[in-house]
């Protein structure tokens, strides 16, 4: 597995794009702080002010930095509608997990199936990834529609082994590719 330099742009379907996090996207921060979910599943801050907007910009750019993370942007039809990441935590495990979130205003448009099959294929590809994984909590349907149609497909359930909120969450296990023996 290959852990990146730094970000490349790239294209997804439908005129979807992924590209580093800028300074500029303060505003697409600001949007998914007010989300009801975003915040209580990433890092983005709630309540939102400029000054942790601004640290949760350049966390992003520490983690590329670092080689720990891919943390891109999505943009869709010219603007930031969310935001796609690959972890690297587990590289040493032969494998990295996925993430994403698409704040209220750019989601129904298949952005976020887009961007995750398209940092799926870099990864496999371009970084040798073993097994890419994901996360999704089961009453999230939306997440496992994306998940499905970007072409992971459900391995089964791990229950309480994610915070959210403070509490321990069951979550389905997603993964691609899928493991020749199950």
């Amino acid at each position: 597995m290959h852990r990146p330099v730094g970000l490349p742009v790239l294209s997804a379907r439908r005129g979807t794009f992924l590209r580093p996090w800028r300074m500029s996207d303060l505003e697409l921060v600001r949007e998914a702080a007010q989300d009801d979910y975003i915040p209580a599943i990433t890092t983005v801050p709630s309540p939102f002010t400029e000054h942790q907007g601004a640290a949760f910009i350049r966390r992003q750019w520490e983690r590329t930095a670092a080689k720990n993370g891919c943390p891109f942007v999505i943009v869709d039809a010219g603007r930031p509608v969310g935001a796609v990441g690959l972890w690297l935590n587990e590289a040493d495990q032969g494998r990295a997990t996925a993430g994403y979130w698409v704040a209220p205003s750019g989601r129904g448009r298949g952005a976020a199936a887009s961007a995750l099959a398209t940092v799926a294929d870099w990864a496999l590809g371009a970084l040798a990834v073993p097994r890419l994984e994901l996360y999704v909590e089961p009453w999230n349907t939306a997440s496992v529609r994306t998940a499905e149609h970007a072409g992971f497909r459900r391995q089964g359930l791990r229950p309480r082994s994610r915070t959210v909120r403070g509490a321990p969450r069951d979550m389905l296990v997603y993964s691609l590719p899928v493991p020749r023996d199950l």
